[in-house]
């Protein structure tokens, strides 16, 4: 594939947090002709997401908060439901979901499991998103979670049981990609 596109020209349309780009590149199509294309891209760098879990009581551990662009798509509050998650910023994605994990819900996490990679919405961003699940326990919390205020992250925490997070997703409480998956692949691994 990488022999049948050529990069003609790249603008730069913004250049705040992160970088948005008007691209334009000819595809050589498999009969040879090609045409030329542009499309907009937003370079956010790559994240971290994590599902933590309790054996002993069957929850998963899941966060609440305002999302500006769901709520600019019609989304009434704002608010969504999701798993811990964060741009990797200068770490690994092993130590951003660590990191995640603990401003968001105030547990450390020890162990954890690299589940996934994934993309979610590869028509415009190119952020790769790193998955993982790790198992917590009352004794590994070690602050209260919430978020970081300097951030404006006003974060709630939810403890549903793995069954009623998956119902959630049903009635539409739950409508975030990368929880809708990190809660189907802790169903399909039976990690509670």
């Amino acid at each position: 594939m990488s022999n049948r596109i050529r990069i003609l020209k790249t603008d730069i349309l913004s250049q705040s947090k992160y970088t948005l780009k008007k691209v334009t590149y000819e595809n050589v199509n498999k009969d040879g002709t090609g045409e030329t294309l542009t499309r907009d891209v937003y370079d956010r760098g790559d994240a971290a997401a994590i599902l933590l879990y309790n054996t002993a009581t069957k929850t998963v551990l899941l966060t609440k908060q305002f999302r500006l662009p769901s709520f600019l798509n019609g989304n009434a509050d704002g608010m969504l439901i999701e798993v811990c998650a964060g741009m990797l910023d200068e770490d690994d994605a092993e130590a951003c979901a660590r990191r995640e994990a603990e401003e968001e819900t105030g547990y450390k996490i020890s162990n954890l499991k690299k589940a996934f990679e994934a993309y979610a919405s590869p028509g415009a961003l190119t952020e790769r998103l790193h998955c993982f699940v790790a198992a917590y326990t009352l004794d590994m919390k070690v602050g209260k979670g919430g978020g970081l205020a300097a951030k404006g992250e006003q974060i709630e925490l939810l403890e549903p049981t793995l069954d009623a997070a998956l119902r959630m997703i049903e009635t539409g409480e739950i409508r975030d990609a990368k929880t809708i998956m990190l809660l189907q692949y802790a169903k399909l691994n039976a990690l509670v």
